[in-house]
């Protein structure tokens, strides 16, 4: 499994885009997707809503189980994938790619965050 270098990762197993113009953009990592098995609901944070750093901002559910999404950051909800409203299955075949949930305008970014190895040695562990 290989997690990409220039994203950053929180201990709840979501990713984060490095912030372009103040915005950055969110998924669950492979890990999380395969841990889930297929994803086959996903309710995701409206544009406009508020999310706070390490709380519960929506959900996803797979044919083995129901699982909180959280924000890895706080902040202003920009946009959510509808792609993957439509299609949830995007969060297992592309999680880093087209398989993203929301993109947030980033208001505080804690410091726990990890970098790629960091979060391969967590889950490795």
């Amino acid at each position: 499994m290989s997690n990409p270098q220039q994203l950053r990762y929180s201990k709840e197993h979501e990713w984060l885009s490095v912030a372009e113009d103040g915005v950055a953009t969110v998924g669950i990592t492979e890990f999380a997707a395969n841990a889930l098995g297929d994803v086959v609901y996903a309710q995701l944070p409206e544009v406009g809503d508020t999310v706070t750093a390490g709380e519960s901002c929506g959900e996803l559910e797979s044919t083995k189980s129901v699982s909180d999404l959280y924000s890895p950051v706080g902040g202003e909800v920009v946009e959510a994938n509808q792609d993957v409203v439509d299609d949830p299955s995007l969060v297992n075949s592309a999680p880093f790619e087209s398989g993203w949930l929301f993109k947030v305008r980033v208001a505080d970014e804690p410091e726990d965050l990890m970098s790629a190895d960091e979060y391969a040695a967590f889950t490795a562990g």
